[in-house]
Parts: structure tokens; sequence; C-alpha cells
């Protein structure tokens, strides 16, 4: 038996829930996880897992043996990676979730020049806006814009997203441009369903306290960058995250409204699993990122 590969396995089995997604992680069958398991069970003479047709859960020894061979994987994973920073040469793979719109127009273009500087380490990401959970998932880690919410989770700032008020020069020109934030009222509106409450637009006013406007809008996308579209055709005023309205309104194709009271500025953040190891090629990304991603960084680059 191959002692390392079966705490590997056994280790992942717990943390992913069952033997298809362990197995999936580490590149092998089910069945041969299942063999795996079953061989340290009987090297060790005590069962690890309680195994059912609906659900497998670690038994009390399982959990105590789960918790110590945890700890030991993690350093030989120290151990492995002190020696490849010592050789400059990071290895390995990386799993990564991060959501549509930000990962395909601000994540890839920084990921493409990772792999060029990096072609030791091999990348895995799943663009959606669903989340999905890193250990149910087998992801190293998570790139979201907002507050984190999960506490299980450590959160790593990145950057800084800012949500701007756009609308396209033509139509500003038709309907006339807001002064303060009541005027938007009597405006068309696009709504971004992405923001958390997207009828709620949040605004600054001068004494620097926040305040809300119920602006709903007929048309209504869950895309940013539609809504961007929708703008620039002259369809009315959106709410976007400035890494999708920064390009148009550089380029003049979109005029920036009300900047004195914006508000609603939120993170850039990498999510890991709290208390686990963080591999040295997972920090070199990070570490990427942020010095991409810099408090003043502009999206429109």
């Amino acid at each position: 038996m191959d002692r390392l590969a079966a705490d590997r396995m056994f280790a992942q089995v717990v943390r992913l829930g069952g033997f298809s997604a362990a197995a999936a992680q580490l590149g092998t069958s089910p069945g041969q996880a299942s063999k795996l398991v079953s061989k340290l069970e009987a090297h060790l003479g005590v069962r690890l897992l309680n195994r059912t047709t609906r659900a497998l859960a670690p038994t009390p020894e399982g959990e105590a043996y789960f918790t110590r061979i945890t700890a030991i994987l993690e350093a030989l994973d120290d151990l492995d990676d002190s020696l490849r920073e010592a050789g400059q040469n990071p290895r390995g793979q990386l799993r990564l979730t991060a959501p549509l719109s930000f990962g395909t127009t601000q994540l890839m273009p920084a990921l493409a020049d990772f792999a060029q500087a990096h072609p030791g380490i091999a990348l895995d990401v799943q663009f959606t806006d669903s989340v999905m959970g890193l250990a149910e998932h087998g992801f190293d880690a998570a790139i979201r814009v907002g507050q984190p919410r999960d506490s299980a989770l450590k959160a790593r700032k990145l950057g800084m997203v800012r949500s701007r008020i756009v609308a396209a020069p033509a139509y500003l020109a038709r309907r006339g441009t807001p002064r303060v934030p009541e005027d938007l009222a009597g405006h068309a509106i696009v709504t971004d369903t992405n923001f958390t409450r997207p009828d709620d637009w949040e605004f600054r006013a001068e004494g620097g306290q926040i305040f809300t406007l119920p602006l709903p809008g007929r048309l209504r996308f869950s895309n940013a960058e539609a809504c961007v579209i929708a703008a620039e055709a002259g369809l009315g005023v959106t709410r976007v995250p400035d890494f999708i309205s920064a390009r148009a309104v550089r380029a003049g194709r979109l005029v920036e409204l009300l900047p004195a009271f914006r508000a609603g500025d939120s993170g850039v953040h990498a999510l890991t699993p709290a208390g686990r190891h963080m591999p040295s090629r997972l920090r070199i990304l990070l570490d990427h990122l942020r010095d991409r991603w810099g408090p003043d960084h502009d999206w429109s680059d």
C-alpha cells in the first residue's frame, strides 16, 4: 500500500464528502479511491468512514485521524514548497472560481501574464456568477467582488471596484443631465441585477452619510456588459462596476454622472479556506493579482 497516497485520498474524501469528488480531484477512479481508504483502514485496524448508500461520514476515530493527518500532509506540502521556492520553480495545479464578467475582462488578462511567467503552474478556472463552495468543488481559491460573507473563509484584498452611474451623451442631450441624486427619479433606468439590492442605489451626502434611493428600471439585465450596451444605445442611465464602464467613459461613449455623490465601493478579494496551508504557487498568484490591481488601479487600462 502507498501509505501517502492512501492518507491523501482519505483526507480528500472527508474534505469533499465523497469518493467520486475526491477521485476526480486526485486523478483516479471512485473504485480505486474506495480501495485506498479500505486498505488504510485495514492497515490501521479501525474503521475511518461510515458508508451508506445515501451518505458518507467519518467515524469518531476517522475525525480524529483526519485532524492529525491533515496537519501532517500540510507540513509535507510546506516542505515541498520550501524546496521548490529555493529552486525558484513553482509547480502544480491551481483551481479557481471567479465571476463571469470580472473573470473574463479582468482576471483572464492577469492569468495570461501569470501563465507566461510560470510555465510550471497549471490553471483550472471556472467562470460563473454562481457562488460555489471551495471545499465541495475542490477549489484552491475564489476571486469575488464585494464584501466577503463566509466567515469560514479567509479573505485577502486584491483591489477596489467602484460603482459608476453612466449614460450616453445623446441620451443626456434629450433628457437632461442629473445634478443631484434625486434628479434620477425622472430618468429611464437600466438595472444591473447583479447588485445585492439592484433597485436601491447608494449615494454619499455632503456630510459623508450614506443614503439610498429606490430606482427600479424598466430594462433589467443580469450582466453589467449588457447594461453598458443598453446605456450606449441611449436607453437610459445605468449603475455598473467601473471595470465594465471605464473604457466606454474614457472613449466618450458614456458620461459618468454624479461623481461627487458616488458610494458603493467594494473590494476584490481572494477567498481561501481558513486554517489550511497555502501552497507557494497560490501565494505567488495572489501576490501577482494584488500587485496588478492595487488600490489606485485604472480599470480602463
